[in-house]
């Protein structure tokens, strides 16, 4: 183990802290100077709450020496932008909502803060989390702490490079369509998505209420693991919260997978991914069969409308949840002569390219004479592929399939909507039946001009609230490849 408390595991950080041969205090002075060190390269915080950490840390330490033990005692943790935290700054990456500031706490976040974490910050994203590589940020540009040159993913990306690049022990992020598995991929980290309801939303500024889940993102499955029992569980402030008992994860941890039927999914051949990438996922199936798992082909045979089912609820729900931006109420207000003219003026000037995209067309989907042909279809799409993970399921205990099918690429190297949708391709299946999901480190390849490798993310999901067997097979996996040890972050080229 590290003796350097910013490349300790959120585990051994809360270990040493409640047996007291480390304080939160210390712990949170050494994360917040190596955040002044390397946020300028990596650029994962829009806001660092330096006094809010330390006053965090100060409760921690007090409660501790009152004999009082805590899950994640001294625990620096990096929020997602779009979850609010009273008296902080909270944007959702936006213009619209630069200089808001939140007048309450996300229930995720408190419940993270009453376990013992630190708030070192909050992360920058995808404008109201609308994207997959963290570029659609109207306040500034994250790097991935691996390749400077590439994107981090989307859209927790900052999260993502804050946890990769040692400026927290733990981060939290929202994941609609893939934006905690994906970010999670690229940055050689374990991102996990909880079975939807599972984690309450109130806090969250809402991109699409049917889709948007809370989850972790750690350096191990058991750092994830720990985070989500802390968060997790019944919420009567969120109406999609579920009322069923939270069943824990972290004590619940396994080292093989015997009797575990894993099913390959016919329809996410890897091979057109290229040799390397197609190289990585085979291994890694080899990986699970060697740890005792037995491997069963199953098919998902309207996998492949996801992606158009995913575009036409998503920005359809956009559009409703982002009509209270309009200069009235939250954020930005840009004044005309008339109250139509400030709503536009203010849109105009608030939202980027991606956002207005989206509700234009999801404005258009909810139409008069188009709402049964495309929002109504895609909601029926969406149950079918729900009953197909159903049946798969019937035949296996968990499914493996990649979390991308690349690794993290340059910036600007997807400048088109529909190649950077492309890459929602393996996560949004999932979210659209609202499944439990992670993705861990697999092994490494190097992309096309690129001169060092990049990390893989194994993909695995479970059955509706099966969120135990999950991480525990994932930890089993973790433990036998521990493909995210092979490579350190290189933080000290700076791209201008």
């Amino acid at each position: 183990m590290s003796n350097t408390p910013i490349e300790r595991n959120a585990a051994q950080i809360a270990r040493d802290v409640n047996a007291r041969t480390l304080s939160a205090a210390e712990v949170t002075e050494a994360m917040l100077a190596h955040v002044d060190a390397v946020d300028v390269a990596v650029g994962s915080y829009l806001t660092v709450l330096r006094d809010q950490a330390r006053q965090a840390a100060a409760r921690v330490d007090a409660r501790i020496a009152a004999g009082e033990r805590l899950p994640l005692a001294g625990v620096p943790l990096a929020v997602k932008d779009n979850m609010c935290v009273t008296g902080t700054r909270t944007t959702a990456g936006s213009k619209i909502l630069e200089h808001w500031v939140a007048p309450y706490t996300a229930t995720a976040v408190a419940r993270l803060l009453e376990a013992g974490c630190i708030p070192v910050g909050k992360t920058n994203m995808d404008e109201f989390a609308m994207g997959s590589s963290c570029e659609n940020s109207a306040l500034g540009v994250t790097r991935n702490p691996y390749d400077l040159s590439r994107v981090p993913g989307g859209s927790s990306g900052g999260s993502a490079a804050a946890v990769a690049a040692y400026e927290a022990a733990i981060g939290i992020g929202s994941d609609t369509g893939g934006s905690i598995r994906e970010p999670a991929a690229f940055c050689n980290l374990v991102g996990f998505k909880p079975t939807y309801g599972r984690v309450s939303r109130y806090g969250l500024i809402a991109f699409a209420s049917s889709l948007d889940q809370i989850g972790p993102f750690g350096r191990t499955v058991e750092d994830c693991a720990l985070t989500y029992d802390a968060m997790g569980g019944h919420d009567p402030m969120d109406s999609t919260s579920i009322d069923r008992p939270l069943e824990t994860t972290a004590a619940h941890l396994r080292s093989d997978l015997s009797g575990v039927r894993i099913g390959i999914v016919k329809q996410f051949a890897t091979s057109a991914l290229g040799a390397e990438i197609d190289a990585v996922y085979a291994q890694a199936y080899r990986d699970l069969k060697a740890l005792g798992a037995t491997l069963v082909e199953v098919e998902l045979p309207t996998a492949d409308h996801g992606l158009a089912t995913y575009y036409l609820i998503a920005p359809a729900e956009c559009s409703s949840n982002l009509a209270r931006f309009d200069g009235v109420r939250y954020g930005l207000r840009v004044d005309g002569p008339d109250v139509n003219d400030m709503y536009e003026r203010t849109r105009a000037a608030g939202f980027g390219p991606e956002v207005k995209r989206r509700i234009l067309i999801g404005t258009y989907a909810l139409s008069t004479g188009y709402y049964d042909a495309y929002y109504v279809r895609a909601q029926k799409a969406r149950t079918l592929i729900a009953q197909d993970f159903e049946r798969a399921f019937a035949s296996c205990d968990l499914i493996a399939c990649p979390a991308a099918s690349s690794p993290a690429f340059q910036f600007n190297a997807k400048s088109d909507p529909y190649s950077m949708y492309l890459m929602d391709y393996y996560t949004i299946p999932m979210s659209l039946a609202g499944l439990p999901a992670l993705s861990i480190p697999c092994g490494w390849v190097t992309p096309p001009g690129g001169d060092r490798p990049m990390p893989m993310g194994l993909q695995l999901c479970a059955p509706l609230f099966a969120e135990r067997p999950l991480l525990a097979a994932a930890h089993a996996y973790e433990q036998k490849t521990k493909h995210a040890l092979k490579h350190k972050p290189t933080l000290t080229e700076v791209v201008g």
